[in-house]
């Protein structure tokens, strides 16, 4: 005797049809996180991105902090004053010597940006302290000029530059 099969499909083909749609949407479900825990965080994203900072509200003669991959920056709107006085300094009497000009961007000279973390031990200087006008570590007392140069104290190096460029006369991109 011969078996016909049915040209209808069957409740078994139904339950086979529908078992195997469900499993395929559940294993999508678990996968989908797995796949999307590997991938970095925000704050992770956020620190290694670069900033964009607007120098038009910050006023001659103003020292501004902001926060870069969790350093903070110093972006000093230096006067003319300020500006002549780091020039002016004998680089023979500097113990880390570097001109000012090659701390700042060419034709940009009033805008001085140091990365503010004392080449010490690591302190956070203060803007506008110390004998030179420039920042002053409280720690163990050393001092830079207006220029982010050593100039006392126990401090080996300058305050360090971090990478920046200008997007243009009023806006500066910081990473």
């Amino acid at each position: 005797m011969t078996t016909i099969a049915a040209a209808e499909p069957t409740r078994r083909d139904f339950l086979f049809v529908a078992t195997g749609a469900v499993g395929a949407i559940g294993a999508a479900a678990t996968l989908v996180p797995l796949i999307a825990q590997m991938n970095p965080d925000a704050s992770t994203i956020a620190a290694g991105a670069p900033i964009e900072v607007d120098l038009t509200p910050i006023a001659e003669g103003q020292i501004v902090k902001v926060f870069w991959r969790g350093k903070p920056i110093y972006i000093s709107h230096r006067t003319k004053k300020e500006i002549e006085e780091a020039e002016d300094v004998p680089l023979s009497s500097l113990p880390d010597p570097q001109p000012d000009k090659d701390r700042v961007k060419p034709g940009h000279d009033q805008w001085l940006v140091v990365i503010g973390i004392c080449t010490h031990l690591g302190c956070i200087p203060l803007a506008h302290q110390g004998d030179y006008g420039g920042w002053f570590c409280p720690c163990h007392g050393s001092q830079y000029d207006t220029s982010g140069r050593i100039r006392r104290g126990p401090a080996p190096a300058n305050l360090a530059l971090p990478p920046y460029a200008f997007l243009s006369d009023s806006k500066i991109q910081i990473g």
